[in-house]
């Protein structure tokens, strides 16, 4: 069965759950539910089809039911055991399991050329020679009637032969194909005489050189559907003209199982693209480094950055199940992943752009084991000990030679606490001679504030975070951003080209940080919050024993609170 999708209480109710519900209320299905996740091969699942993932496995959990993994393969020319592999691979990350019910469209490539020969035998269906530009010129268009191909009236003899010889490979790529009959003054283009099978000769991933026609979606995923026992069929909004044909051919065919297909809006989200067409482009001009980039919004690329499938899940369950298209602020997703990690990423100390600090009242040889909290959030995560010494580095922007009004942090003169340890004050700046350059503070400290607090009772203004320079460990640090920078990069008064859009800040490689000794050895996919910086993700892909890497899944700015805020006071 597949597991709960939301880490909070039950999904609200929406439109499709209601139908469901009275659905079992009339016993209709006998009171069964059977959906199914039916991806195509051809690509890499992004942020979009977790909403579908979520939607079908979680209505049938609550059901009782059953959710199946398709693939729908009747594309070989685009489709790999690769994107198979990573398909299952994203869908158990999410948390889903399909046990025994894994199925392929090419399982029933002879059954569904059976179907399209019964077709034929009713008429219904025929093999037609015109080319595909002329079968587009022939479908006319929205305003205007298409033309009846001169191969329609062939009779079914005839039809039964050609498309026999069709699957024995006797004509040529492209020659013709086989179209359902229905009607050419259809206003729904998708009615007029669809193509269901055409002529390929592509090796195919699980059933080779055996076939060389291969069905059409449109025909092969009703039939799959139907051949499944899925009870409804939840698929988005661009598939709602269809939905007339895929009635026709279950109706045609009077199979036992006619599926009821219900349309929800498919997710848009701000400052990115949910197109496989254009996350293609991006992966194959070299606009991202592959399809688990951490930018990209694919679950691949997503995990690597260091989402959680808890996180998704509640955001899938946050955003609902809505008949219109809308946009989903980016914001509402980084919430729910900075929601998620507060709970469970333990906290440590690093160092992004690490200036040096010498504390010249600090004994040379004396290094001490402070106690730091491991996460004020859940107590049971218990201490960690983290080494204090003469040398520490702090960040460049922790300090000001000349301090900004409301800048707080450390400057000449001024005291602050270092977190888990003691109050210093800055004594001393040195520079780079050719550059001026700050390189160097010296700092005192007074020991009686060990801990953090002061028995006198004075005040500071600011807590920095730190590390000491002697036990660090060196570290990579990769800060990502959006990969866009306007909130949608498909709308053509943005750009001609969505990739104009693309935001050229969208990464910052930092090769010089320093992190706390507790980080040495830290396992790829391991996730921590920075303290003062944000949480970040071991690399699964560039760390190793011999570097580490982490890449910034979220900042700790709670965009997402301020929009709610400003909306309430509006």
């Amino acid at each position: 069965m597949p597991k709960s999708n939301s880490i909070n209480s039950e999904p609200a109710s929406d439109f499709i759950r209601n139908i469901i519900a009275e659905d079992i209320k009339a016993n209709k299905n006998d009171g069964k539910v059977v959906t199914r996740f039916p991806p195509e091969p051809n690509g890499y699942l992004h942020i979009g089809h977790a909403k579908s993932i979520c939607l079908n496995s979680g209505i049938a959990a609550e059901n009782n039911g059953i959710c199946n993994l398709r693939f729908d393969d009747t594309n070989p020319s685009k489709e790999d055991t690769e994107y198979v592999e990573s398909i299952k691979s994203d869908v158990r990350w999410l948390g889903f399991d399909w046990g025994n019910r894994l199925f392929y469209t090419s399982d029933y490539f002879e059954q569904l050329y059976q179907y399209a020969v019964q077709l034929i035998k009713k008429g219904k269906a025929y093999v037609c020679d015109l080319s595909a530009e002329e079968i587009r010129k022939y479908r006319g268009t929205l305003t205007e009637p298409g033309k009846e191909s001169p191969y329609r009236n062939r009779s079914v003899e005839e039809n039964l032969d050609l498309f026999e010889r069709m699957r024995a490979g006797k004509f040529e790529d492209g020659s013709c194909v086989l179209r359902a009959k229905i009607d050419m003054s259809s206003p729904n283009l998708n009615m007029r005489d669809p193509a269901l099978y055409r002529i390929r000769r592509v090796s195919h991933h699980r059933t080779g050189d055996k076939w060389c026609i291969y069905p059409m979606y449109d025909f092969s995923h009703c039939l799959s559907d139907s051949i499944e026992g899925i009870t409804h069929s939840i698929c988005t909004l661009e598939f709602e003209n269809n939905r007339p044909l895929y009635d026709w051919i279950l109706d045609e065919l009077e199979v036992e199982c006619h599926p009821q297909q219900i349309e929800f809006a498919r997710l848009n989200l701000s400052y990115t693209v949910l197109s496989k067409r254009k996350l293609v482009e991006l992966v194959e001009k070299g606009h991202v480094n592959g399809w688990d980039d951490p930018r990209m919004p694919t679950l691949s690329g997503i995990r690597r950055r260091g989402y959680t499938p808890e996180s998704m899940r509640n955001f899938c369950d946050r955003i609902g199940v809505a008949k219109r298209d809308s946009m989903v602020d980016i914001a509402l997703l980084e919430y729910n992943i900075r929601e998620d990690l507060n709970k469970r990423a333990p906290r440590v100390m690093a160092v992004l752009r690490p200036l040096k600090v010498i504390i010249d009242n600090y004994p040379e040889d004396i290094v001490e084991e402070l106690d730091a909290l491991n996460n004020p959030e859940d107590p049971g995560m218990g201490i960690r000990k983290v080494p204090f010494s003469r040398v520490l580095y702090i960040e460049q922007e922790d300090f000001r030679e000349d301090p900004p009004k409301k800048f707080f942090r450390l400057a000449p003169g001024r005291e602050v606490r270092l977190r888990y340890a003691y109050f210093i004050t800055c004594v001393g700046v040195v520079k780079d001679e050719q550059t001026g350059e700050v390189i160097e503070l010296h700092c005192t400290y007074d020991p009686k504030t060990k801990g953090g607090d002061s028995p006198d009772g004075r005040k500071v203004k600011a807590t920095l975070h730190w590390v000491s320079a002697a036990h660090s460990i060196e570290a990579e640090v990769r800060l990502y951003d959006h990969l866009f920078n306007v909130a949608n990069p498909s709308d053509k008064k943005e750009a001609e080209d969505f990739k104009d859009c693309l935001n050229p800040n969208s990464l910052e490689t930092l090769s010089s940080c320093r992190a706390e000794p507790s980080l040495a050895g830290a396992s790829p996919g391991s996730r921590y919050q920075f303290e003062r910086l944000g949480y970040f993700c071991v690399d699964s892909v560039d760390s190793s024993e011999s570097k580490l890497v982490f890449n910034r899944t979220v900042t700790l700015r709670d965009t997402w609170a301020k929009i709610q805020k400003a909306q309430k006071k509006g």
